[in-house]
């Protein structure tokens, strides 16, 4: 087995670690989690098209296009000159499914031997024991903040998209965001804000502030936006799809990152039920699940707070998709988001858009192959497929997008 840089203990105290951007409010409240664990962490901003062309440097167009975006921005962070390459590290989530996102840290690990930083450690960020690291280990105090920091993210994520469209004074939603931002972080570094009732009772305060704003009674196109998950999730991946929507008078609204943390959780039970397996693992993702339900409900009962109707939850999403398609379907998002794509069109986001990477075949198949199936059940569904790649024309994805809305219902 080819030997690769290790993170040691010692580097905790000495080393940067650098996160790939992909949800701003998330990853910014996840960097704080980290930090409040003794490391150093600090979530990527380079989204220049310059990104996009070291990643071709360092990996053909064959390979996933999250894949490329995301090893292309690392190693273009490292080119920049604004960290020391010999005190930072690396941090990339590996899945362990079916999906050539488990490959990705190879990839990366290629590439800075190519672009002569084969010293810089990567770590692998996932739950199946796949690669350990002797300086970074995954406790229970960790991963409660980071699954706190992601019902936070998502309670922030909701509300700016249900807002940002409606508000009577430019940039005052952000504003607001960003205030609550800087409150979470603080709340965070003192180790607090992660128990339920403690989730429970600051995301309420988050949706009462956000019940406050002032907002204009315009009228709006509604938009759902599904697909891949970096893809759907990063204006990197998407060419600033939210940006672009916001601009044509649309609404947006794009299903909760815990969702999917729940859908990981939930496939090894479908698993062993299909297949058998480990009975210990078993018992370790029906434990994750229980505990994951009383973080959504947490979550979902504090935004009953704001003048909006919550998300429908986990369970409900889940249920739309019983005889539409079959739950062992679980490579990527799988049949996640065909009952998305159910959930927005009868939350009255009927304009859907779903964006993913070229040559995804599980998106393909879960995605733009369920479309007929799910027109024959919402009858007002526009569904509109996308793919994003190197090569793609932003031009033609626009007028494509443009041409959804004007026959928009």
């Amino acid at each position: 087995m080819e030997a690769h840089a290790i993170f040691t203990p010692e580097m905790k105290e000495t080393h940067t670690i650098l996160i790939p951007s992909m949800l701003p409010w998330h990853f910014k409240l996840l960097r704080a989690a980290l930090n409040s664990c003794g490391y150093k962490a600090e979530v990527l901003e380079n989204t220049e098209r310059s990104v996009v062309e070291t990643g071709l440097k360092y990996i053909n167009n064959d390979i996933c296009y999250p894949a490329l975006l995301v090893v292309g921005q690392f190693i273009n962070a490292l080119e920049s000159g604004k960290y020391d390459v010999n005190k930072v590290a690396l941090i990339m989530t590996q899945t362990g499914g079916g999906c050539r996102a488990s490959n990705y840290i190879h990839l990366l690990r290629k590439g800075l031997e190519q672009a002569g930083y084969g010293h810089v450690p990567v770590i692998s960020f996932n739950l199946a024991g796949m690669e350990k690291q002797p300086g970074f280990k995954l406790n229970f105090k960790m991963v409660r903040r980071m699954l706190a920091a992601v019902v936070y993210g998502d309670v922030l994520m909701y509300l700016t998209n249900k807002t940002r469209p409606y508000e009577a004074v430019a940039g005052e939603v952000d504003g607001l965001a960003k205030n609550w931002l800087a409150k979470l972080e603080s709340i965070f570094q003192n180790g607090k804000g992660q128990t339920f009732d403690s989730i429970h009772r600051l995301a309420g305060d988050i949706a009462k502030d956000f019940a406050k704003l002032r907002l204009l009674a315009k009228e709006k196109i509604k938009v759902g936006v599904v697909g891949e998950i970096y893809i759907k999730y990063s204006a990197l991946g998407n060419n600033y799809l939210e940006s672009f929507l916001q601009k044509q008078n649309c609404e947006y609204m794009l299903p909760g990152l815990m969702s999917f943390v729940m859908y990981g959780a939930d496939t090894h039970l479908t698993d062993y039920k299909l297949y058998g397996g480990s009975f210990m693992k078993y018992g370790t993702a029906k434990a994750a699940m229980w505990y994951l339900k009383r973080l959504e409900s947490a979550m979902l009962k504090a935004l009953e707070h704001s003048p909006f109707k919550a998300p429908a939850s986990y369970e409900e999403t889940k249920a739309m998709a019983k005889g539409v398609i079959g739950y062992g379907s679980n490579m990527g998002e799988g049949w996640l988001l065909t009952a998305e794509m159910l959930e927005l069109a009868k939350s009255g986001y009927n304009n859907i858009i779903c964006a993913q990477p070229f040559g995804c075949l599980p998106n393909h198949i879960a995605g733009r192959g369920m479309i007929n199936k799910i027109k024959e059940l919402v009858e007002e569904a526009n569904i509109l497929p996308i793919d994003y790649d190197a090569s793609a024309s932003k031009v033609n994805q626009e007028n494509r997008i443009k041409l959804m809305l004007a026959t928009a219902r």
